[in-house]
């Protein structure tokens, strides 16, 4: 009977899939604005949506989140570049069986040597002309990469690690070709993905052309995707709802403009997601940010209602390291932060005890801290270091705005020049691995903090191995509150921000936990 029912219920998906296929036309140009100019187009050299949105199109992974689901979890994910994957009994050999018949966009052939070449540089046992690696901390735990023939490889790992296959099905985890040098990828870059590269003019577009040789029979149903470099959201705003693009950014849409998106263009579809988004206090800890009762000072000043009051009309969520619920799988609340400085309480009896702490170390209405508050020179970056130079004045902290382009702002963050800054960021992933190694462990680029604490990443690594999910959801709970706690990177809000596209644009499926892992476009159609 059971049998039965997965025949029947295999019949009438495979119909509504024809029926879907059926409807969809292929043809026209997507043409989508973007905010920025992209420090460039390496995936596994960059951090930023602003590179991977318009570049994941060229290129596939090993597996990949499903790009028509709601949510990015570990049963969304799918094979790519893999046909199947097998876990070894001790879940420490992760082994996939490759498609065959795949090209590069240069028409050489794709195997198993890209994946091995991809991630032994990943993990540094190969130099591929990369000046970055954002996300070796992810694969720490990745000792070895196997070939077995063109059509088969295996990652064996140090011990067992339930987040290892969302890594690969994260929109950064592109395979790379063997034979194409690192510095190319950063501006000629070669896939197997859907579109090809045709042009990038840096502060200016990207054009993407239709693979006629994609795997993946019938797809894309694009020509070309057109991307337009508008500094100005203003600008950009009224250049979408007029009809000159047909996509906006991703989560570039505050509330109000959605407002006033909809008033101009009512057919227009806009959607509200939370992303994986937050908006950090960062904190260097050289002379005189190394005295912790700064820090607390700091914490004790904010106010986090007001930041979400004046800058998302309310719409934004309170939470710890991992996304706030009800979005976020693993995260926490303020409930379960009550005891950290800053999170509770009256707000100006919070910042009288702030002031105390300064006037004891020497600071204040005569004598403020004076110091610069760097930011990411975009909109939604820019405006909560407005928001926290004002909340930081009111207990004897002077700053000033520092606010750099993104081609030198990862930059000055990865150098540690700074002092203190507002950090709107994401991860590519709702993941504690994700989280907990690549910002907080010991020596990782993104730990923009140079955070290091032994004892704590013995924790993380104690999370990451625990196979039973509630145990593991404990552990990470736990994790969240402490480093919270200890005041490394205070969370002052996750962000909930708005994608808007017209209704002829067809195929567009934004998860409601990432914004980083469904740029493919190969299912995106146009119904005009």
């Amino acid at each position: 009977m059971k049998r039965r029912m997965l025949l029947a219920a295999a019949v009438l998906l495979g119909l509504g899939m024809a029926t879907a296929a059926h409807a969809q036309k292929s043809g026209g140009v997507l043409r989508v604005y973007h905010n920025d100019n992209p420090p460039s187009a390496s995936l596994h050299e960059e951090v930023t949506i602003a590179t991977l949105m318009p570049f994941m199109a060229l290129f596939n992974n090993l597996v990949i989140h499903d790009q028509e689901a709601k949510k990015n979890t570990d049963d969304t994910i799918v094979p790519d570049l893999a046909e199947s994957w097998s876990w070894s009994p001790d879940n420490t050999v992760l082994t996939f069986k490759l498609r065959d018949g795949v090209t590069w966009h240069d028409g050489k052939p794709f195997s198993s040597a890209d994946v091995k070449c991809t991630w032994d540089t990943v993990i540094g046992k190969r130099d591929s002309g990369w000046r970055k690696n954002p996300r070796k901390e992810w694969f720490s735990n990745l000792k070895e990469v196997t070939v077995e023939g063109d059509r088969q490889v295996s990652f064996h790992l140090g011990r067992p690690q339930p987040s290892f296959l969302g890594f690969l099905a994260a929109g950064f985890s592109a395979v790379y070709p063997c034979h194409v040098p690192g510095r190319d990828m950063r501006t000629k870059p070669i896939g197997t993905g859907p579109f090809k590269l045709a042009s990038f003019r840096s502060n200016q577009s990207i054009s993407l052309v239709r693979n006629p040789d994609y795997w993946k029979k019938g797809r894309p149903y694009l020509d070309a995707i057109e991307w337009r470099m508008v500094p100005n959201r203003a600008t950009r705003v009224l250049a979408f709802s007029v009809g000159e693009f047909d996509m906006t950014y991703a989560q570039d849409i505050t509330s109000r403009l959605a407002g006033d998106i909809k008033a101009k263009a009512p057919q227009a579809v806009c959607q509200l997601a939370q992303y994986n988004i937050q908006t950090q206090l960062l904190v260097n800890p050289i002379p005189p940010f190394d005295d912790p009762r700064i820090k607390k000072a700091m914490m004790l000043a904010l106010d986090r209602k007001a930041f979400i009051d004046i800058l998302s009309e309310g719409n934004y969520r309170l939470g710890g390291v991992m996304q706030a619920p009800p979005e976020g799988v693993w995260g926490i609340g303020p409930d379960q932060l009550a005891d950290v400085p800053g999170w509770t309480g009256d707000v100006e009896k919070n910042r009288e005890e702030a002031r105390k702490i300064m006037k004891e170390l020497g600071y204040g209405p005569d004598k403020p801290l004076k110091i610069k508050v760097l930011a990411r020179n975009l909109p939604a970056n820019r405006e909560p270091g407005v928001v926290l130079i004002d909340q930081l004045k009111q207990i004897g902290i002077e700053g000033e705005l520092d606010a750099v382009e993104s081609t030198v702002w990862y930059n000055r963050l990865q150098r540690k020049d700074y002092n203190v800054a507002t950090n709107t960021g994401g991860s590519a992933l709702d993941d504690p691995d994700v989280m907990f190694y690549e910002a907080y462990a010991c020596g990782s680029e993104r730990n923009y903090t140079n955070y290091c604490d032994k004892e704590m990443q013995a924790r993380f690594d104690e999370q990451s191995s625990t196979l039973d999910p509630a145990k593991r959801r404990a552990l990470v709970n736990k994790i969240d509150h402490d480093l919270q706690a200890a005041g490394v990177r205070p969370s002052i809000m996750h962000n909930r921000s708005t994608t808007c596209w017209h209704p002829y644009v067809r195929g567009v499926t934004l998860p409601l936990n990432s914004h980083y892992n469904n740029w493919r476009f190969d299912g995106v159609w146009l119904d005009k």
